[in-house]
C-alpha cells in the first residue's frame, strides 16, 4: 500500500491555489506547461485560444503529444483578438484574473491590446508572466525554441558525442522554463500580499539552459579545463556505468560511496575487491577504473536482469534499467503511487499521463478537468465574466461567420 495518497477528483481535496484566477496566452510547451502546473494545483486558469483552436492541437510527430500533456484541469475560450468584440470579451476575462500567462514572440501582445502595461493600467493587482525566449539583453527580440536555447545555452554540446550536438530527448528547457515562471509567479503572489500590486514576470529558455550548464561552467572554473561532452565525461566515480546482463538488456549501476562499495563487494562475495586496500576509497577505485570493470562486466553478464536489480535493491545500490517513455505506462511505482494520471485523448482514447512530481503532506495532484475541446467553455466563462447572453451570442456569431471566411 502506497503512502502516498493517489490524486483525487472532484472538490473533495482542497487544493493549494484553488481561488487563483489565471487567463492564459499560450500555444507549444513552455506557456502551457506554466498554465497546467499551477491548474493541477488548483488554480482557475483558462485558455485563451483563436476561433478553430489553439494550433498545438494539431501538431504531429515529435510534438503529437504536446496538447494532451499540458493543457488538462484548463477551460477553453476562443475568441478573435483580431476583432474589437473579442478583444472586449476577452479583456473582461483579465480584469478579473490574478495572473496572466503568455509566450509569444516579443511585442506581439502589446500588438494585440493585450501586454502588460496596458492590463495592469486596468488591473494593477495582475502578475503577468512572459515565457519568452530570452531575458533583457542584446538577444531578446530574437525568436527562440527549445531546442536553439539548447543548442547555444551549450546543453546540446554536453549531450552529443564530439562534433555532433544533439538535443537532449524531451523537452527540459521549455519544462524547467516554465518551473521557474510558475517560481517567479508564487514569488509575485507573495510580495503582492505586501505590497498590494502585481508586477511583470519572466522567464526564459536561454538562461535557464545557462542556468542548467552552470555545473560544467563552475567545473571549468575549479578545474582549469572546460568540462567535455557528457559522453566523454571523466567519472568522478569508480563505477558509474551501463552493463548488460544475461539477456543483453542494459542496468545502470553506480557505487558512489566508500559504505556502498563495502556493501557491494559483500552481497556479490567479491573477496580479492574487499580485502584489497587500495580499493577502499573512491579515488582508488577511479585510478583503477580498468581493472575494476574488467571483473564486473563478465560477473554482471552471468546474472538475469530482474536477480541483478533485486541484489542490487537488497544492498541499497544505485541502479536502474534503460527504460523507454512507453515502459513507463506499466511502471509499477507510478502506477501505484499516483504517478499517472487519466486524460480523455480527442480521439475518446483515455491514457494516463505524469502527474507532477510534488507530494504536499503525502497528497498527489489529479485531474479534476479533462482536457478541454476547443471553445468547450466559451460561453459559461464570458458570462461568468460579466458579458449578457445576447453579447455572447453576438461573439460566437461573428466567429462563426469569420470561420467560414
Amino acid at each position: 500500500m502506497s503512502k502516498m495518497q493517489a490524486p483525487q477528483d472532484g472538490q473533495a481535496m482542497q487544493r493549494p491555489l484553488s481561488g487563483l484566477k489565471v487567463v492564459e496566452f499560450t500555444h507549444m510547451v513552455m506557456g502551457p506547461a506554466i498554465g497546467m502546473i499551477l491548474a493541477d494545483m488548483g488554480a482557475d486558469v483558462t485558455k485563451v485560444e483563436p476561433p478553430g483552436g489553439d494550433n498545438t492541437r494539431r501538431l504531429g510527430g515529435s510534438g503529437a503529444g504536446y496538447f494532451a500533456m499540458y493543457n488538462r484541469n484548463k477551460q477553453s475560450v476562443c475568441a478573435d483578438l483580431k476583432s474589437q468584440a473579442g478583444r472586449a470579451a476577452v479583456r473582461r476575462l483579465v480584469n478579473g484574473a490574478d495572473v496572466v500567462i503568455e509566450n509569444f514572440r516579443a511585442g506581439a501582445m502589446d500588438e494585440a491590446g493585450f501586454g502588460y502595461a496596458a492590463l495592469a493600467a486596468q488591473n494593477p493587482r495582475l502578475i503577468y508572466c512572459s515565457a519568452k525566449g530570452f531575458l533583457a539583453g542584446p538577444y531578446d527580440s530574437r525568436v527562440a525554441l527549445d531546442e536553439v536555447a539548447q543548442m547555444m545555452g551549450g546543453l546540446a554540446f554536453m549531450t552529443g558525442l564530439p562534433g555532433k550536438p544533439m538535443r537532449a530527448g524531451a523537452s527540459v528547457i521549455d519544462v524547467t522554463g516554465a518551473m521557474f515562471g510558475v517560481i517567479g509567479i508564487l514569488g509575485a503572489l507573495q510580495e503582492r500580499q505586501r505590497t498590494g500590486r502585481g508586477q511583470h514576470v519572466c522567464s526564459s529558455l536561454f538562461e535557464t539552459t545557462a542556468f542548467l550548464v552552470g555545473q560544467h561552467m563552475a567545473q571549468q572554473a575549479v578545474t582549469g579545463t572546460p568540462a567535455p561532452p557528457m559522453t566523454l565525461r571523466s567519472s568522478a566515480w569508480g563505477v558509474y556505468d551501463i552493463f548488460e546482463t544475461r539477456e543483453g538488456d542494459p542496468v545502470f549501476v553506480g557505487i558512489v560511496s566508500d559504505t556502498q562499495w563495502r556493501k557491494f563487494c559483500e552481497a556479490f562475495a567479491l573477496v580479492d575487491f574487499s580485502g584489497d586496500r587500495s580499493l577502499d576509497r573512491n579515488e582508488g577505485r577511479v585510478r583503477q577504473r580498468p581493472r575494476v570493470l574488467g571483473a564486473l562486466v563478465p560477473l554482471f553478464r552471468s546474472f538475469g536482469k530482474q536477480e541483478l536489480m533485486g541484489r542490487l535493491e537488497a544492498c541499497g545500490l544505485p541502479f536502474a534499467p534503460v527504460s523507454r517513455p512507453e515502459d513507463l505506462f506499466d511502471d509499477p511505482h507510478l502506477n501505484a503511487g499516483g504517478g499517472l494520471v487519466p486524460v480523455t485523448l480527442p480521439s475518446g482514447q483515455q491514457v494516463r499521463l505524469p502527474a507532477l512530481p510534488i507530494a504536499m503532506d503525502g497528497r498527489r495532484f489529479g485531474v479534476y478537468r479533462d482536457l478541454p475541446r476547443a471553445g468547450e467553455h466559451s460561453r459559461a466563462a464570458l458570462l461568468s465574466a460579466g458579458l449578457s447572453g445576447e453579447a455572447v451570442d453576438a461573439l460566437q456569431a461573428e466567429q462563426a461567420v469569420g470561420a467560414q471566411r
